[in-house]
């Protein structure tokens, strides 16, 4: 049973902590829709049938089916600021290899890459807002986070298209 002294205080920084966690699951929500307006454009750019590029939507959303159950075992493994701090590196990385691509196989291993990160996001994210504000705050902190995120796949189709 957790002691008072063990309870959250707070992080050091909570305003820039809620930015970087609303940042990422933004990212996240509005790279899930914003590709598949993209796809015709996206097609013609690597001389694909558009038929072909369903695997790039597939590959992305079974990376994340995969991997989002194992995020809370590696949250609680490896610490959830070192996850969150993981999965945001992933992300970004995949998504500079997706812009990198040339070939659709390639464009296929970038949104695994980014699937990987994505994945751990959203549920990381919550869990760090979780484990790093005091009850009395927590409420205030995750709505801060959440409505960002709700934005992304609104205007994700707009910006893809």
């Amino acid at each position: 049973m957790p002691t008072p002294a063990d309870a959250p205080r707070g992080p050091a920084n909570p305003r820039l902590l809620l930015w970087i966690i609303a940042i990422g699951m933004f990212m996240q929500l509005l790279d899930s829709t914003i590709v598949n307006t993209a796809l015709p454009a996206m097609a013609r750019s690597l001389g694909e049938l558009p038929l072909r590029m369903q695997a790039v939507v597939v590959s992305y959303a079974l990376t994340m089916a995969v991997v989002i159950p194992a995020t809370g075992w590696l949250a609680d493994r490896f610490g959830t600021q070192r996850i969150f701090s993981l999965a945001i590196a992933l992300f970004t990385a995949g998504s500079i290899a997706c812009a990198a691509s040339a070939t659709l196989n390639q464009l296929i291993a970038a949104r695994v890459l980014q699937g990987v990160g994505g994945a751990m996001l959203m549920p990381v994210g919550r869990l760090v807002v979780l484990r790093a504000f005091p009850k009395d705050q927590f409420l205030e902190a995750i709505s801060f986070v959440a409505i960002p995120a709700l934005v992304g796949p609104l205007i994700g189709p707009t910006l893809g298209g």
